[in-house]
């Protein structure tokens, strides 16, 4: 789960199948339910159905929470007037060293966490653009980049197109969050 309208969503549907939702968080829930009508494999199909996945896995639990944690960073705290590094905020958030969440994530991704975030990165960029409050400069200083050219050369090597090119014409698609 990546946003609030996932969490009302999959808490609707659990519901509807007759699973006690007692909290929905991004990437969790607490649930309990009647195993005389619904299985944990009934769960896992509701959420197979809709594009979430039951993870048992301990890694695969970590993934996720780096997800989150990544989304969360970039999406929706607003790191204007602190600049934190991804790096930085993602380790001191899961409480593991860099390397070791940059292996786990890469051996269950078919992306590196690093790329990850850059595509993160560039989606937020996309809708920072289109929102129009920002300058490029400003842009660039919340997304940590060390210099306007360095986030457009990203941007281009990531969309194909310049950051002029998407300002002048919507070429660009932007993808949903959970599909990054």
């Amino acid at each position: 789960m990546v946003c609030s309208c996932c969490k009302i969503f999959l808490q609707e549907k659990l519901e509807d199948s007759g699973v006690i939702v007692h909290e929905m968080l991004l990437g969790k829930a607490r649930i309990s339910f009647n195993t005389s009508f619904i299985t944990i494999e009934d769960i896992r199909n509701i959420l197979n159905k809709y594009g979430f996945d039951l993870l048992v896995n301990k890694e695969e639990k970590l993934v996720a929470e780096i997800k989150v944690a990544v989304i969360e960073l970039i999406h929706h705290l607003n790191n204007v007037n602190s600049i934190v590094r991804k790096s930085d905020y993602i380790v001191e958030k899961l409480g593991f060293s860099y390397q070791y969440l940059s292996k786990t994530f890469s051996e269950h991704e078919q992306i590196t966490l690093e790329k990850f975030i850059i595509a993160q990165k560039i989606e937020r960029i996309k809708h920072m653009i289109d929102e129009d409050e920002y300058s490029l400069s400003e842009i660039a200083y919340m997304m940590d980049y060390s210099s306007v050219q360095y986030l457009s050369n990203q941007f281009k090597k990531i969309t194909g197109t310049t950051v002029s090119q998407y300002k002048l014409g919507d070429e660009v698609e932007k993808k949903p969050i959970d599909e990054i």
